[in-house]
């Protein structure tokens, strides 16, 4: 019993560059698609039996360029032909001790061994079908939890960037950071992400990575963005609908897929005062930084919490406004005066 114990022991401390790669034929004969995508720079794989499934991987990742050498993850995605079953059901995220389970039925699932980074699932034909549903609630959703565990801290932050040098934007939900990060990008700055930002936790400075190929937005951004009503609406897992713009469609926005972190700053974009840049102190900012990270694994939270840390040598501001004119005026002066 002692040798076996030792023996589980020494599997589960193994760095995951030392340990024995996945088998590179798929556990079911039936999956014979392979598509290899690089989201946010990492190597991704997914078997599966659908076409469908193929171009959700292609949408949703087909325009990453590889950037890093670690070992992909990987998804095994089997689609029946059944048609029964709403298509566009949110699935419920439950993870432990790096096990991560998304469902909605008995028919539509998927399971991730997050430290082993890999998963499996099964769908019907209807759920993939509602490929944008699809996309943003099981596709994405694993190979982001996958990328996370293994090599990235999250973010809950927009970013752009001027002259080389970064911002994020900062605040909870409905704080306006995609709407200002697409009102920067439209007055020239380089756009990087709209909402979800990654620290790459091996980087010894303080890169970020995002997804610089689509932008989500509440539906209310019509009303300042008139272009995004042609848009498509998607349900978020809160249940609002949310309107997807692919940057490619706009071709006078830049984008980067990467950027460093010289400043980050809280919205308020609902104060009734004079507008204002304040700067904020990092002990006053850390929790609400922390709290994205939800992972139960003591060594991994560590390490996520030491990335966020680095983040915040950099200058903190709140930026207090109700013009996005002004606001875009008064971030571009503090970028390129540092004040």
């Amino acid at each position: 019993m002692a040798e076996s114990e030792a023996a589980v022991a020494s599997v589960v401390q193994m760095p995951i560059a030392d340990r024995p790669s996945l088998d590179p034929e798929p556990a079911d004969p039936e999956l014979s698609l392979h598509a290899v995508c690089y989201p946010m720079g990492f190597t991704a794989e997914v078997f599966t039996n659908s076409s469908e499934v193929v171009t959700a991987v292609e949408e949703s990742f087909g325009n990453f360029n590889k950037i890093f050498p670690d070992p992909s993850v990987q998804l095994r995605i089997g689609v029946t032909q059944d048609q029964s079953g709403n298509g566009r059901a949110i699935p419920s995220y439950r993870t432990s001790e790096g096990l991560l389970s998304l469902i909605t039925d008995k028919d539509n699932f998927m399971a991730c061994d997050l430290y082993r980074g890999s998963g499996f699932g099964w769908f019907t034909e209807s759920t993939v079908m509602e490929r944008s549903h699809f996309r943003y609630h099981w596709l994405e959703g694993a190979i982001w939890m996958l990328l996370q565990w293994l090599y990235m801290t999250p973010v809950h932050a927009a970013c752009v960037q001027m002259d080389g040098r970064g911002v994020l934007l900062c605040g909870d939900s409905g704080a306006g950071k995609s709407t200002l990060a697409f009102a920067c990008a439209r007055a020239g700055w380089k756009f990087t992400a709209d909402d979800s930002t990654r620290i790459i936790r091996k980087s010894n400075d303080r890169r970020v990575v995002g997804n610089p190929y689509r932008m989500r937005f509440r539906e209310a951004a019509i009303q300042l963005f008139p272009e995004l009503a042609a848009q498509h609406l998607t349900p978020r897992l809160s249940g609002e609908l949310s309107i997807e713009l692919a940057t490619s469609t706009m071709p006078e926005i830049s984008i980067e897929q990467s950027s460093s972190v010289d400043y980050i700053l809280f919205l308020n974009r609902r104060h009734t005062g004079p507008p204002s840049l304040t700067a904020l102190s990092p002990e006053s900012v850390a929790a609400w930084f922390e709290k994205i990270i939800t992972c139960d694994e003591k060594d991994l939270r560590d390490t996520q919490i030491k990335s966020l840390e680095r983040l915040l040598e950099v200058p903190i501001y709140e930026l207090r406004y109700s013009d996005l004119d002004w606001a875009v005026d008064r971030l571009e002066t503090l970028v390129r005066t540092g004040s």
